[in-house]
């Protein structure tokens, strides 16, 4: 037995890897409620923090801050097998994949893997039947955020692909 002490109830909860916050939605859990909420974002598509120079919303608190650098243009984050930069290491990591073609974020229900956790999330309400995507003009739900962006053509009369042949 050790004798490992601490000030708060959480600083326990994460040393012993204890996990009282379920999310309803999926298999996650975590030692904090604050995670727990953050962490529901993702489903319900709620994205509170926003960027005060551009329209942009996040789900996290720390993204409108990691996105901030990308109005400066500034990439310190290159890759190390080709040419290309980024505005954060987080972005640099998730490209890096594209070399190794590693796709950690499987999913529990099918043989799908993900080189993004976000790509992960987003295919899960497929399974689960999640629709946190409405169009405000008919009320037809989404699993997904580009299908709703696709469907809302049909309501404006958007044509994005032109045939070349039929000028």
């Amino acid at each position: 037995m050790h004798d490992k002490a601490f000030s708060h109830k959480d600083g326990l909860k994460m040393h012993t890897g204890e996990k009282p916050h379920q999310c309803r939605q999926c298999d996650n859990a975590f030692s904090h409620k604050q995670y727990l909420i953050s962490h529901q974002r993702k489903h319900s598509g709620e994205k509170p923090y926003q960027c005060s120079q551009c329209d942009k919303a996040f789900s996290q608190s720390a993204n409108p801050i990691e996105h901030t650098i990308t109005h400066i243009g500034e990439k310190p984050y290159q890759c190390s097998q080709c040419d290309k930069a980024f505005p954060s290491n987080s972005h640099l990591i998730n490209y890096q994949r594209t070399h190794s073609g590693k796709k950690p974020y499987q999913c529990s229900q099918c043989d799908k893997a993900f080189s993004l956790n976000d790509n992960l999330t987003s295919h899960q309400k497929m399974h689960t039947g999640e629709k946190p995507y409405q169009c405000s003009q008919c009320d037809k739900g989404f699993s997904q955020k580009g299908s709703l962006i696709s469907h809302r053509r049909i309501h404006t009369g958007e044509k994005r692909y032109q045939c070349s042949q039929c000028d």
